[in-house]
This record gives structure tokens, C-alpha cells and sequence, in this order.
């Protein structure tokens, strides 16, 4: 026994020294690797307030406390990266599309227009002489006229005084033929033909009430005269539109004008001939912009010998353009404008809601996308609905937005605090749509279902009574961002069917309207708060008149649950 027990315990101690000898050094080196690797990708967060993660460890920019080492791998972004949830994203329909190059093919552009009368085929039908008329045998618009078709009977003093002396010129035919021929040439300017003016001379008497025949044919698109009425000569009795050649008017933006010209095919089709498509060219563009639609009128000829085309028809045309070889194009509901960036949002990651913002130049607009010239690249996926909603989350979470740019010294909460000087009168209409958020969050406070929802609207209409005009420059730009995401997110709150849909989008509301009051002011000290288990514990803002924490989040459930994140003066 006492042998065996030696050497189980020699054999024990050679198995310690096999591995103090061969497999700690393996380790030891797996784990310096590990270490050294962990170490280069370390993030360091805070245990109040998830949402923020750095490079370096520190403080809290909202707390104060230490940051800790966040758990390795838990997120793995770089700095400019950010990440929503799936909830955000249908919550807030965030869509994406991934953005290809064009061959160098065709791309289209569609434009909206109407059928009108070609000009050149308009004519008046007027009077050659003056009377009073007494007979009319065309008595509607629209009614088809023919060359020669008689249209009017007119009775005139001055005619029948003519063929009076026609009848008497005749009889001094041999003896005054200049006579003769003078008083015949007279009534042929009144546009009496040779066969009238025989048939007059051959019976021997006097037309009272004298015919007047077409000397167009086309449709009537306007009766002029109406019987016993007294006419002079040249005077109008019909407008005559020859609807057998019609136009096409489509209005151009300024920025489309460049990619379009004359003799340009263009296919137009209307509602009323589903599957008719009638291909032709650009047969005219206007080289004067209306200052008021800030339009030019392009035009093209249609053939319409079958009458399918009516004046006043909607249509729509298509124009084919050539682009470029191997040029990105990107959704113009992809561009975020900032006045002096082009913006977009790109998801780095195919299987996560991972973001980062993306500066870009564009060209020019090619239908409903634009040329990218430089910032994205054929294959890239971007943020083609929502663009709005992933900039705030991008502002929230101190990320480069449109809003900011990414300076640790200038961010609290993630956001710009650059006081922009407005005039007292903006402040004032903000204060309106701030007054209508304290109720509200008093309304959530409460669980009041009913009531929050009264205010998200008195929050929309006051939105929409701020005026834009008192604003310049950036602070006009910022505040166009601002207030249609205000305006969105109060939409999504009056969808809402309960009170946690109420909740889940009172989060990107506050956050939006944080922005606004640090931005803009409203002469009134205003705390923000914070409750880092808002959310599903990834913390949520709101602002508050006091510095007593009610939680709008969970109301009487965790009704202090929260801090002061900021005090805004």
C-alpha cells in the first residue's frame, strides 16, 4: 500500500511538470495572444447608461461615474458605427436598398403632363361682312365641322346694297366693263366665290339673308355668336381646333432640363387607353422658366387621326437617358441634405442594423435616384426609408449625424449643445410645441392613454404654426430636419393602439425635441432625464420642468426610476 501510494504521488507530480513545462507555456501564449487582441478591441461602457461606448476608459459624459470594460465581443462597431434594435426598425419602417451601377444603358425619366390643342391647327372662322344673324347651324362645341359646310345665315344692309350694284353693273357690262368688273371684285373680298356671284347674276335677284360657309374644317371648340346678334366684319363666329395633331405639355424641373433636348424620343401613355403607347419626339422646350412652379414646358407632337386623344387628358411620359458607364446610382429618398452636405445611411453589417453615416457628392437626378459621384460604392446597402429616424439614433448615441459631427469636447447625450441665436418670437412658437410635450409626458406619467394622445396632436398643430422664415442659414436647415422628424414621430404616436406603442415612440420624440430646445432655446431652464431601464434596458430621455424624477416610461410601476442627465438653461 505504501508503495502504491508513492507512486501514484511521483506519477502526479511528473503529470504537474509535463504541464507547468509544455502545456502552461501553450497557454500562457494563447492567452498573451488573446489578451493583447482583447485588449486592441477593447470598448469601455457605463453601467447607468449602456448606450455609451468608448475606446479608451474615462467618465461617463452623462454620470460622471467610471466607465467599465463592456463585455468582448458584445458589440464589435467602430467608432462611427451604431446599432439599432428590430423593434426600432419596424417601429419606425426603416427600410434599406442596395445600390448598384448602371451599364452605361438606359435609365428613364417620368414626367406628368396633359393632351392640348396643337396652336398651329387652331383658326378663327370670322364674318367677311357685317349684319345681324339670322340663322346659325352650328349650335354646341365640339361639333365636327367640314370645308364648305354652311355655318350661318347673316342678313347685311351692305351686302345686299352690293348685289344691287352687281345687278346694275351687269346691265353696263359692254358699255363700263372696268365698272363691271369692280363691283365684282368687291364681293369677292367679302369672300363671295364665282358661283355665287354668277348664281346672282343669272336669276336677277338679291340674297337678304346671306350664307356663310366654312373655310376650315375641325372642330368647334368655341360658339362666339348666338342669333339676333350683330356682327362686324372679321369679326369671330366660331374658334375651329383641328384635333387631328395635338400636343403633349409636360413640366420640367430646372434640374431635369439639362437632360433633355429636342427631337428626344418620348413615350407617352394615359390612363384613359390603358395599354396605348404612343412613341414620338420632343418637339419643343421652353427656354423661359415659369418663376412661379419654377418649371419649363416641354412639348411633343401626337398624331391623333382616330380621335383617341382628347384636349385636357392626363398623360405621362417617358424619356430614355444615357448615363455614363459603370455610374452608382443611389434612391433620392436615400439623401439626407443638410444645406451644405449630401448625407446617406449605410448598413455595414448584411445580418445586423448596423449604421454609420456617409458623406457623398451627388449628380445629377436621373428619375427618382441621383448620380453618386463619389461617398458610396456599387453593392453598398443604404437606408432608402427612414433616413430620418436613423439620424437621430445616430445623434443619440454621439455618432457623426447630420446634426453633429463627432467631437467628444462638444457632445452630452450624444447631441450638439451649440446654442444657435434665434429671434424671442421662435422661441416663443417652440415653447408652444414644448408646453404640449409636458402634457403629454404628464399623460404618460399617469398611463393616461387618451389624453396623450390629445397632446401629440396640439404638438402637431403647434409644429406646424412655427414659422420657418424666422430662421437663416444652418439654424433653418437644422430646424427643417428637426421638425419633420418631430412631425413624424407624432404621426407614429397618434397610430399607436396602446400605451406601450405610446412609450416606444415617446423615446425618438424626446430625443428629437431635446435637440431642438439645446439648439434653439425657449427662455426657460428645462432638466433632462434619463432612465437607464427604459427601452428594454437600453435607456430612454425626456424633459421635465423639475428636477423630481416621475417616469414617463413606466409611471406608477418604477415611478422614480431615472436621474438628471443635464440641465438646459
Amino acid at each position: 500500500m505504501k508503495k502504491t501510494a508513492i507512486y501514484i504521488g511521483l506519477l502526479l507530480t511528473g503529470l504537474l511538470l509535463g504541464w507547468l513545462l509544455f502545456g502552461g507555456n501553450s497557454t500562457h501564449e494563447d492567452n498573451h495572444e488573446h489578451n493583447t487582441e482583447t485588449k486592441a478591441n477593447q470598448m469601455w461602457t457605463c453601467s447607468m447608461h449602456p448606450q455609451i461606448m468608448k475606446t479608451e476608459p474615462g467618465d461617463c459624459p452623462i454620470c460622471g461615474m467610471d466607465l467599465i470594460p463592456a463585455e468582448a465581443g458584445a458589440e464589435g462597431l467602430a467608432a462611427d458605427e451604431f446599432k439599432l434594435t428590430e423593434n426600432a426598425m419596424k417601429l419606425a419602417n426603416i427600410q434599406t436598398t442596395i445600390i448598384g451601377s448602371t451599364d452605361g444603358s438606359e435609365n428613364t425619366l417620368k414626367l406628368s403632363g396633359n393632351i392640348v390643342a396643337n396652336e398651329k391647327k387652331n383658326a378663327v372662322q370670322v364674318s367677311y361682312f357685317s349684319g345681324r344673324i339670322e340663322e346659325l347651324f352650328i349650335n354646341f362645341t365640339g361639333e365636327q365641322i367640314k370645308k364648305g359646310q354652311k355655318l350661318a345665315t347673316i342678313y347685311s344692309p351692305e351686302l345686299f346694297a352690293a348685289q344691287q350694284e352687281l345687278l346694275t353693273a351687269k346691265s353696263l357690262k359692254v358699255s363700263q366693263p372696268q365698272l363691271y368688273k369692280a363691283v365684282r371684285n368687291k364681293l369677292k373680298l367679302w369672300k363671295l366665290s364665282d358661283e355665287q356671284i354668277n348664281s346672282i347674276e343669272q336669276t336677277g335677284k338679291v340674297i337678304e339673308n346671306f350664307p356663310v360657309y366654312a373655310t376650315i374644317s375641325g372642330t368647334v371648340s368655341e360658339k362666339m355668336v348666338e342669333v339676333g346678334q350683330t356682327v362686324k366684319a372679321g369679326q369671330g363666329l366660331f374658334k375651329i381646333a383641328d384635333l387631328n395633331s395635338l400636343w403633349a405639355e409636360f413640366d420640367v424641373y430646372e434640374n431635369q432640363i439639362s437632360q433633355i433636348k429636342t427631337n428626344q424620343v418620348i413615350e407617352i401613355r394615359t390612363n384613359a387607353l390603358p395599354g396605348k403607347v404612343i412613341a414620338t419626339k420632343v418637339s419643343f422646350i421652353d427656354p423661359i422658366v415659369n418663376s412661379k412652379t419654377r418649371t419649363v414646358t416641354m412639348r411633343a407632337d401626337i398624331r391623333n387621326s382616330n380621335a383617341e386623344f382628347k384636349p385636357g387628358m392626363f398623360v405621362s411620359g417617358t424619356l430614355t437617358l444615357e448615363t455614363a458607364s459603370e455610374t452608382v446610382m443611389v434612391p433620392s429618398s436615400a439623401i439626407l441634405w443638410t444645406g451644405k452636405r449630401s448625407l446617406a445611411y449605410v448598413k455595414t453589417k448584411a445580418d445586423q442594423p448596423v449604421f454609420e453615416m456617409r458623406t457623398i457628392q451627388i449628380g445629377k437626378k436621373i428619375g427618382d435616384a441621383y448620380e453618386v459621384i463619389n461617398g458610396l460604392q456599387s453593392g453598398e446597402e443604404v437606408v432608402s426609408n427612414g433616413a430620418f429616424t436613423v439620424d437621430a439614433a445616430a445623434q443619440l448615441q454621439g455618432k457623426k449625424s447630420m446634426m453633429n459631427q463627432t467631437d467628444e469636447t462638444s457632445l452630452k447625450m450624444g447631441m450638439s449643445n451649440q446654442r444657435m441665436k434665434v429671434s424671442a418670437k421662435f422661441q416663443k412658437q417652440l415653447k408652444s410645441v414644448f408646453d404640449a410635450y409636458i402634457n403629454l409626458k404628464d399623460a404618460l406619467i399617469k398611463g393616461d392613454f387618451k389624453t396623450a394622445k390629445q397632446y401629440s396632436n396640439a404638438m402637431k398643430t403647434h409644429l406646424s404654426k412655427v414659422d420657418m422664415k424666422l430662421l437663416k442659414g444652418d439654424s433653418h436647415n437644422d430646424w427643417m430636419t428637426i421638425s419633420k422628424t418631430l412631425a413624424g414621430f407624432t404621426k407614429q404616436f397618434e397610430n399607436a393602439s396602446e400605451i406601450k406603442g405610446q412609450r416606444s415612440v415617446f423615446k425618438p420624440l424626446s430625443e428629437q425635441l431635446i435637440l431642438a430646445i439645446e439648439k434653439y432655446g425657449i427662455n426657460q431652464e428645462v432638466y433632462a432625464q434619463f432612465c437607464p431601464m427604459a427601452d428594454n434596458d437600453k435607456g430612454g430621455y425626456w424633459l421635465s420642468l423639475e428636477d423630481k424624477i416621475l417616469n414617463p416610461y413606466f409611471g406608477d410601476q418604477m415611478l422614480g426610476c431615472g436621474e438628471v442627465a443635464k440641465t438646459i438653461q
